[in-house]
């Protein structure tokens, strides 16, 4: 079949709708109330440090930093997955794919956004593909998502900076999603970001150190693990501003736990 859509007989959104119409999961399931709720005050670097310890290492989605540059900034929410994948000229190519798009998982992903989702995207961490702009941002913050992480690439940053979305990117780049290598193929699926696996309904952390996949069977348990090491590193934290000694209070052991277990009783 010819796609080429001036000169064959199938425009784009014809092939979308006949053969190439984007893959998604059936069902999966988002995280429970008592799941976020417990994650609530938990950093990302303290989830990523107690999912090591659990034997689960590959947590850290690498390269996405923050877009947003309101400080202190976290999210936690349940996954929603995007997968681009690479361009190829007799499925699809750059041709007037703008308008093809909203046959794609691009538009799929979005209209199937809930109030609290992370939509996480996984584009091979592309310095040319533009995977989400203002307009696309600005329906996710309409249907009440919580913030997006992308292995890749923006658009129209001071737009949804203003739009105060927060958003973890490696980089910004004019071009729009499907402009160049790659183009939007799957939604809510498993995907690989930064080097991490993300199912959708695993609950994503993120914050100011980067963002963190938490499994759904891992967060209560997760959760009292975290919030007490981040009393005790408070408490350390505070010791040393007093004029505390570095070994007597960090890694918090012997006397100065003594002093924190006193404290706290």
């Amino acid at each position: 079949m010819d796609v080429n859509g001036d000169r064959g007989t199938a425009s784009y959104e014809q092939v979308y709708e006949s053969q190439l119409s984007p893959v998604q999961t059936a069902t999966f399931s988002r995280p429970t109330a008592e799941m976020l709720g417990a994650l609530t005050d938990v950093s990302a670097a303290t989830a990523c440090a107690k999912l090591h310890q659990k034997g689960i290492t590959r947590t850290f989605i690498n390269g996405p930093v923050p877009l947003h540059r309101t400080p202190d900034v976290r999210v936690y929410g349940g996954a929603v997955t995007l997968q681009f994948l690479p361009q190829r000229e007799d499925v699809f190519s750059s041709a007037d794919q703008e308008y093809a798009e909203k046959k794609t998982a691009l538009w799929g992903v979005l209209e199937s956004i809930r109030p609290g989702d992370v939509l996480v995207v996984s584009a091979y961490a592309s310095q040319f593909t533009g995977c989400l702009g203002d307009m696309l941002v600005r329906y996710f913050k309409l249907r009440g998502g919580a913030g997006i992480v992308v292995d890749g690439r923006v658009r129209d940053a001071a737009r949804i900076r203003a739009l105060g979305v927060p958003v973890w990117s490696t980089g910004v780049t004019p071009h729009y999603a499907s402009q160049t290598e790659l183009f939007p193929a799957a939604f809510n699926v498993p995907v690989g970001v930064g080097g991490a696996l993300v199912t959708p309904g695993d609950i994503v952390v993120a914050d100011d150190d980067g963002a963190v996949v938490v499994p759904q069977k891992s967060a209560v348990s997760l959760a009292d693990d975290s919030l007490e090491l981040q009393a005790r590193e408070e408490f350390a934290r505070r010791r040393l501003d007093d004029g505390g000694r570095l070994s007597d209070y960090y890694p918090l052991n012997g006397q100065g736990l003594e002093e924190y277990l006193a404290a706290k009783g």
